[in-house]
């Protein structure tokens, strides 16, 4: 599996916030279809349950940020049915630079799709090693 170029940035930032990483290539089948999320993650809070999520792991870094956009927009429409089917307590996360987020995620199209999608974003720093938001 090739993996995306920030994947050990964004595990790093999510581990740095307590997230215990519970599979580095999440294997899910749906049907005869197979899919393979970046991570999948768990924390345990003392007040609540255990909160589970899957994070599809994006640099944006190709040529084209609309073809980029295109294919992780599909992918996480993929995901994200196939996490309803098999683990529907897992919550689905697009992460992404914070410098994409801050250009190419505010213009209006694209601002359009991710609420018309109700995609999840994890915005990390890839410097820092951090996560920026959660949204």
């Amino acid at each position: 599996m090739a993996r995306d170029r920030f994947h050990y940035v964004v595990r790093t930032a999510l581990e740095k916030e307590g997230w215990t990483i519970t599979a580095d290539s999440y294997q899910i089948s749906v049907g005869e279809v197979d899919f393979e999320i970046d991570l999948a993650a768990e924390i345990l809070v003392a007040e609540r349950e255990n909160d589970k999520i899957a994070v599809e792991i994006k640099s944006f870094i190709g040529r084209s940020n609309v073809s980029e956009f295109h294919t992780a927009l599909g992918q996480f429409i993929n995901y994200q049915v196939a996490l309803s089917e098999v683990d529907p307590e897992r919550k689905l996360y697009l992460a992404i630079p914070e410098s994409i987020y801050k250009s190419f995620f505010q213009r209006r199209f694209t601002r359009s799709m991710v609420e018309r999608f109700q995609i999840s974003l994890l915005i990390y720093d890839e410097k820092q090693e951090v996560i920026v938001q959660w949204l």
